[in-house]
């Protein structure tokens, strides 16, 4: 392992599925650059735009993408990233001329590995392990498809990106930090490990990591090579410490490695790996001016006359359609609570703004149907006189949501299971009425705003709803004294501290007060 003091001038290769930057063509035919959203992808691309030899490796995503790739012969390009993103000229003396810019690689994988990779074994397979989401009795089954998708999509695009970061290492004298994330890339560290010895390499998981027994569904072949692949690295992070010591026990049990629960470490021959938690967070000055603008204010103006005139009361939920969001249950819920006070009927509104995600996966597209089919049943029978209990809408649209944050009463978040949630997060750092949070236990986020959330208990519908009567129906100072608490909680450690953290322990950044 590259040593602290080794490590304080490294060159960074990143790599994650998703990148900053994707292209497109216009109607006119003119290439169009889009920036990839949220507060991961604006503090990676903070990092690697500070820092003068620092690459991002990801998946070339679109058409326009693999295009941009071919005409630079799979290299990577300098992308500009004042306003629209833009190619610069890459030959150019001081290309850029100080506009803030970002070196990115676009990696072209052939369509049918990638589909095998994503849809076949990343989702659903990974996803819905990982998120304790199959019933075991009849999913899932592994047959002649998915063991040929496995060997054929997901080792083999795994196999393509790690060559990809070893090219990017090896140009850099082989030795760089290596920054590696989420489930897309278990099997890359130990490619990198074999071939850059040299190089610092770190993997961040952004969803569950469940414990011995739960990888056991899979076959020993694919499970053992899934931790192997992980061990191939210095550290492995995680949202949570509970992540943190599954991954150890894991290792123990399934590998038969020595591990130490309280170093929270794990020893592979002559090498000690370390397994470490770092919880995910926001760009809180960022969504605090996103909700400043003329355009969320326009919505919220919207959302308040329609849902929050006088005494009624608004019950947000902003998610992707994905099973493990649990949203189902969450309007099952809340049709209990109207039957179970039916004086509400009229009063409180259920707003759900849903984005589909990943139509092209069954599952996912058989749970959106029941997610239209429950809201007509609880529409049906608890709507009257033109009013509506839920309203549906499906889109993805940022400042709408951001505008519901500000004005909701209570925020429903009852996933299965999540590594963080940074919806949570969002919310409570821009809701303008003392709104309540009901969490689910099984978030990440749970670790640190549950104290000032009401705690809700996701496969129990009863449950849920008895919490969202005691949310709407909590005293005005509780509910503000509890979101001001979460607020705190979030702004004293937002995304800026959750990146430093780890570059902090990597030896990449000094400690405070060294």
């Amino acid at each position: 392992m590259v040593t602290s003091a080794q490590a304080a001038d490294l060159p960074v290769v990143l790599l994650s599925h998703r990148g900053p930057v994707s292209f497109e063509r216009d109607e006119s035919g003119r290439r169009t650059g889009s920036r990839g959203a949220g507060g991961l992808v604006t503090a990676l691309t903070g990092l690697v735009s500070d820092l003068p030899d620092a690459v991002w490796v990801c998946a070339a995503s679109s058409e326009e993408d693999a295009a941009v790739a071919a005409e630079h012969d799979g290299q990577a390009v300098r992308v500009a990233l004042d306003g629209e993103p833009r190619l610069l000229d890459q030959d150019a003396a001081g290309a850029g001329n100080g506009t803030p810019a970002v070196r990115v690689r676009l990696v072209e994988v052939d369509r049918q590995a990638h589909d095998d990779f994503y849809t076949v074994i990343a989702n659903p397979l990974l996803w819905f392990l990982q998120h304790g989401m199959y019933g075991l009795a009849l999913a899932p089954q592994l047959t002649k498809r998915e063991h040929a998708a496995w060997d054929d999509g997901y080792v083999a695009v795994n196999r393509r990106f790690a060559d990809a970061v070893v090219e990017e290492v090896e140009a850099r004298g082989g030795r760089a930090l290596v920054m590696l994330h989420d489930y897309h890339f278990y099997l890359v560290a130990q490619e990198v490990r074999d071939r850059c010895p040299d190089a610092l390499v770190s993997f961040f998981l952004h969803i569950p990591f469940p414990g011995p027994d739960t990888w056991r569904v899979l076959p020993p072949a694919w499970r053992e090579r899934v931790l192997n692949g992980l061990l191939g690295n210095d550290v492995v992070a995680f949202h949570t410490e509970g992540f943190a010591r599954n991954f150890l026990l894991s290792a123990q049990e399934l590998l038969g490695l020595p591990v130490d629960l309280e170093a929270m470490t794990v020893q592979v021959g002559e090498r000690v790996v370390a397994a470490r938690h770092y919880p995910i967070s926001i760009d809180v000055e960022a969504i605090r001016e996103l909700a400043a603008t003329p355009e969320v204010a326009g919505h919220a103006r919207a959302l308040t006359e329609a849902f929050c005139v006088g005494d009624r009361q608004l019950v947000l939920r902003v998610d992707r359609t994905d099973p493990s969001k649990n949203i189902v249950r969450g309007f099952e819920a809340f049709a209990t609570m109207l039957e179970d006070h039916p004086e509400l009927a009229g009063r409180v509104s259920f707003l759900a703004l849903l984005q589909p995600s990943r139509q092209d996966v069954p599952e996912y597209a058989d749970y959106l149907a029941e997610i239209g089919a429950t809201v007509a049943k609880v529409n049906a029978a608890h709507g009257a006189d033109g009013w509506a209990p839920i309203d549906l809408r499906l889109a993805e649209d940022l400042a709408l949501a951001v505008a519901a944050y500000s004005v909701y009463d209570v925020l429903m978040v009852n996933a299965l299971a999540d590594g963080m949630n940074l919806v949570a997060k969002e919310a409570v750092v821009v809701n303008r009425r003392d709104g309540v949070l009901a969490l689910s236990e099984n978030t990440g986020a749970h670790q640190e705003l549950g104290a000032f959330a009401v705690t809700l208990h996701p496969f129990d519908i009863q449950q849920q709803a008895d919490a969202l009567y005691a949310a709407l129906t909590m005293g005005r100072d509780l509910r503000r004294a509890r979101r001001e608490a979460a607020a705190r909680v979030v702004e004293e450690n937002d995304i800026a501290k959750w990146l430093t953290a780890q570059l902090t322990d990597l030896g990449v950044l000094p400690r405070p007060g060294r």
